[in-house]
């Protein structure tokens, strides 16, 4: 069989003909074999507006395009064609409507869509490198689809929301989710962490809307904070655990060893077994799974009575968490702010004098038992997307791709 008639049938480019096919072997370059189709118009086939669907028979110009189309067995295939603008009654000059090529398109429809299925599972880098594409043209189909496919957010029926920041470039720029955690829905990302950043969510949702959210799973920081207690009137807002814990650890635990490093200076050998510790008094005692961290660790609390008692207050104010009733969480804050700010210790009065501010915040965890740790597990993903892309330079095509890997459950 002629290569031409091959070639033909293979293609199916409905409406058209193969003329003339042939095919370039690849260069000594280490290139790919090239098939270029010549396509003709079929005669007698009645041609399609593109504005209003109706058949036409007038043609008002035409100009020749080159196609990229998907590979025939293993050669690039290239279709040279007439790409026809019919004179519509109804619409004026249109172009001709042609299913398995869009408006304005370079490469044919199954091409696009075998791109996107791609795009689930690669990287854009090796997606374009599999075709012979330019990364741009990948991205931007891949973008176009996931903006078809995803929509404008559902900000319908929302009655909690939780929100925190991940890093997006390096030199401290964030950016901010917010997102669903019933649902564990991504609904909004935007460049930013500061108020300005959030009244962009705060605008999209609406008034209406955000006087329905009754409770806010958040972080301490300021902006979330004070937008969130602007635009949601009844909402209860609650403090993450692990955000606290990890401020505690900062501010408490590390300054408490480095101030008893300091105090036994002299004792060479006792100073080099605090300052060696950092890490491992971090870490929650369940994560010490190594016989000699855990007999390290249990010999510094017995030898060190401060490191001890901030070690230990750690685990109560992390058991606030565990309340289901308001009246046994404020009893138990209530409880573990009078030990703390007379434990004589000075970093942990001062954190404790400080958070006293947030306590409302860590109460109402009682009653509204949200956290951030989804989102945690959204920032791992986050970072995943970002090495994938090797740096994504589109804001809304990043962020597309963020809401598409957390779609939510059904609910």
């Amino acid at each position: 069989m002629p290569d031409t008639e091959l070639i033909g049938r293979l293609g199916v480019w409905e409406g058209y003909e193969v003329v003339r096919a042939q095919r370039y072997e690849a260069a000594d370059d280490g290139g790919r074999p090239r098939v270029w189709v010549e396509l003709a118009p079929i005669a007698g086939h009645r041609m399609t507006c593109d504005g209003c669907g109706r058949r036409v028979a007038a043609v008002h110009d035409v100009s020749m395009r080159v196609i990229r189309d998907l590979p025939l067995f293993d050669a690039e295939t290239y279709l040279r064609m007439p790409r026809r603008r019919v004179q519509c009654p109804r619409c004026g000059p249109r172009v001709e409507r042609l299913a398995w090529l869009h408006r304005y398109a370079r490469v044919t429809t199954r091409l696009a869509e075998s791109v996107i299925r791609l795009c689930q599972q690669l990287p854009i880098k090796h997606v374009a490198a599999f075709y012979g594409l330019g990364w741009d043209t990948v991205k931007d189909l891949d973008k176009a689809a996931l903006e078809a496919r995803l929509g404008p957010p559902d900000l319908d029926d929302l009655e909690v929301l939780a929100m925190d920041e991940f890093a997006i470039q390096k030199g401290h720029r964030y950016a901010t989710v917010v997102i669903e955690p019933l649902r564990k829905r991504v609904l909004w990302v935007g460049r930013g962490r500061d108020r300005d950043c959030m009244k962009g969510f705060f605008a999209l949702l609406g008034p209406a809307r955000a006087a329905r959210i009754r409770a806010v799973a958040m972080d301490m920081h300021a902006a979330f904070y004070l937008e969130v207690q602007a635009h949601c009137p009844h909402a209860k807002i609650v403090f993450d655990l692990f955000h606290i814990i990890a401020k505690y650890g900062r501010e408490v635990i590390d300054r408490v060893r480095v101030d008893e490093a300091n105090r036994v200076r002299h004792d060479q050998r006792a100073r080099k077994v605090i300052k060696s510790t950092r890490w491992l008094l971090l870490r929650n005692r369940r994560n010490v799974t190594k016989p000699a961290d855990r007999v390290r660790l249990t010999e510094l609390l017995h030898a060190n009575r401060s490191i001890c008692k901030a070690y230990l207050m750690r685990d109560e104010l992390r058991h606030l968490w565990t309340y289901r009733t308001d009246g046994w969480a404020r009893r138990g804050w209530a409880d573990w702010y009078r030990r703390a700010v007379r434990s004589r210790i000075a970093p942990l009065a001062t954190f404790a004098k400080r958070l006293a501010v947030h306590a409302h915040g860590i109460i109402a965890h009682a009653r509204w038992p949200l956290h951030t740790s989804l989102l945690e597990g959204i920032n791992n993903k986050i970072k995943v997307i970002k090495r994938m892309a090797y740096g994504l330079r589109d804001d809304a095509y990043f962020f597309l791709k963020i809401r598409d890997a957390f779609p939510g459950t059904p609910g």
